[in-house]
């Protein structure tokens, strides 16, 4: 608690005489959640997890040996158990209104924006991202690739927006690349009549555009949408090119089957399970009805995930 991962691997590094590098971590997580991470050291043997607790203030669950460093992207999801207090009505009425939103979020499913967090200190990741896609910004090829990826994210944002605004998050689009929930395999939404069935069961989702010069790019009237958000923001993907961003794509729809919600102590407890890459704050919100993001806007190293 209090340590963001990055500083968690800096510290590590630091005890075994490691390379930073050669701490391996499958996602960044920030400082103000209390945590448990996996992360691998080479070349250490399990009993050296006993040096941890008595020189940094981590609590060590277990150590075993394993083949394989960990690396970003290895994550498969994050479990949550998220407490909210200064309830603004009885515990009682805050249970019942959240259960009743679990089971509207159970049958809809929610737009899988970017948190606030995303985009650093009063968004102005964002404004750096968009200036390193043309040559200017940071230096640090961390900090470059993290502002991009920030700025991607932004677009990606906007092309959801665009998407729920004009009533076509409920539906599949002509042209939509969407990935299977059981394999995470692709394709192209030729047949609407077939494929709808299968995104109303949760089977299939769209995906968004993480933009870049090798991403998957829909067609038809998805391709179109895609194609307004570049056009909108005076880009197009030779820019990512030049700027070697490879981009990728993301799923539109976060599927929740299961929020518990209970009272603990005059508090309201939410309880589920998100993909990598989601973002809690984007399901709370929907239970406060409050822009929590922006209380929660976050420093650049404390950036959620890195996408190429």
């Amino acid at each position: 608690e209090g340590w963001t991962t990055r500083s968690v691997a800096e510290a590590l590094a630091q005890l075994f005489a490691l390379r930073l590098g050669d701490v391996g971590y499958a996602g960044l997580k920030d400082r103000h959640a209390r945590c448990t991470q996996v992360f691998s050291l080479p070349r250490c043997d399990p009993s050296a997890a006993e040096r941890i607790a008595p020189s940094l203030p981590f609590e060590v669950r277990w150590a075993r040996l394993h083949r394989n460093k960990l690396k970003i992207g290895h994550l498969l999801g994050n479990r949550f158990q998220i407490t909210i207090t200064g309830l603004a009505v009885a515990p009682h009425e805050a249970l019942s209104r959240a259960r009743a939103v679990a089971e509207a979020l159970a049958q809809r499913n929610l737009p899988n924006f970017f948190g606030q967090q995303r985009f650093g200190v009063e968004g102005d990741n964002v404004a750096r991202g968009y200036e390193a896609l043309h040559g200017k910004g940071p230096r640090d090829p961390w900090l470059r690739k993290l502002v991009i990826s920030a700025y991607q994210s932004h677009l990606f944002n906007q092309y959801l927006t665009r998407r729920v605004e004009r009533g076509l998050f409920d539906c599949l689009l002509a042209g939509d690349v969407a990935k299977k929930a059981d394999t995470g395999g692709m394709f192209d939404v030729v047949d609407l009549a077939a494929e709808q069935p299968r995104y109303q069961r949760g089977e299939i989702h769209f995906t968004g555009p993480l933009f870049g010069s090798k991403m998957w790019p829909a067609k038809a009237a998805a391709g179109e949408m895609e194609a307004e958000v570049l056009a909108e923001a005076a880009l197009t993907l030779e820019d990512f090119r030049r700027a070697h961003v490879q981009g990728t794509r993301r799923p539109g729809r976060l599927w929740l089957p299961t929020i518990a919600a209970s009272i603990q102590e005059q508090a309201l407890r939410l309880e589920f399970t998100l993909p990598k890459g989601a973002y809690a704050t984007v399901v709370v919100r929907e239970f406060t009805k409050s822009d929590i993001d922006r209380a929660s806007a976050l420093l650049p190293e404390e950036m959620d995930e890195i996408y190429d």
